[in-house]
């Protein structure tokens, strides 16, 4: 399978203005990149890259005073399978687990796991160890949260969210990510593009998406709470602790967005 994405993000800034971006492919996908992914900038502006302790890759730009557009056009390479189910994945005791693992099981700015615990263990100590518990979390945090974009609040955690019972694809991301680190289950926030391959299309105009892994079974598995279904076509850009470690733009300054448009779409084979 192939895949064309991309996206035109414009900001108002009025005076030059830092900015850090998440916007590239995350290294495990550069094999696949048909196409270069490359950041352009809209007047052309001097940008450095480096890799943070996850493996992302950032870009440190000055946005200059005025309008800026950021934007790439690239097309992937995708085996075209859903997400496998990990079915039979043993949950690694904590002793067991590996040092660089380990970090995944603690809370984070929007993951409350100390306000959260004694309801994930009311909830989900019963369930069997595995897989069985991370479907029964996915299933809880699938039915807890009303999808809405109007419902999107940049500072809303996961506490908040399941108090609120309503949010977006980062806030159900939140909420299972905390489940699984308080019944002690790995779990890392991932950020990308998802399109709408092979199910039907959204009347919601595209954006960038969030997941989330658990490391189950020696490896990390994509899960999603979101949908709580596998799906056709992630590509991943980041994955961290939380949202604050993956976002797409922080800008250390005023700055405002004047325009943001995502595409994802299945190419001719």
């Amino acid at each position: 399978m192939r895949i064309r994405a991309g996206y035109e993000i414009i900001y108002e800034c009025p005076a030059p203005t830092p900015m850090l971006l998440m916007l590239n492919v995350h290294a495990t996908r550069l094999a696949d990149l048909e196409t270069p992914d490359v950041i352009r900038t809209d007047p052309p502006t001097v940008l450095s890259q480096y890799r943070d302790i996850y493996g992302n890759l950032c870009s440190r730009i000055v946005a200059p005073e005025g309008r800026l557009v950021l934007s790439a056009d690239f097309v992937v390479r995708d085996h075209g399978e859903p997400d496998p189910i990990p079915f039979g994945a043993r949950q690694h005791p904590v002793n067991e687990l590996p040092d660089n693992v380990v970090l995944f099981l603690l809370g984070s700015r929007y993951c409350e796991t100390d306000e959260l615990t004694d309801l994930a263990w009311s909830l989900f100590g019963t369930t069997e160890l595995g897989w069985p518990r991370v479907q029964a979390i996915l299933d809880y945090a699938h039915e807890r949260i009303t999808f809405g974009y109007e419902h999107a609040r940049p500072t809303k955690t996961a506490a908040q969210a399941h108090l609120e019972g309503c949010g977006v694809c980062r806030d159900y991301a939140h909420l299972a990510v905390t489940l699984c680190r308080c019944m002690n289950i790995p779990a890392r926030y991932c950020t990308g593009y998802l399109g709408d391959i092979g199910v039907s299309p959204s009347l919601n105009p595209m954006d960038f998406s969030a997941w989330f892994q658990v490391y189950l079974g020696g490896a990390w598995r994509t899960v999603d709470a979101r949908h709580n279904r596998p799906r056709i076509g992630r590509i991943l850009m980041a994955h961290g602790r939380d949202a604050t470690d993956v976002a797409i733009v922080t800008n250390f300054g005023p700055a405002t967005l004047a325009g943001f448009t995502v595409a994802t779409e299945e190419l001719p084979a």
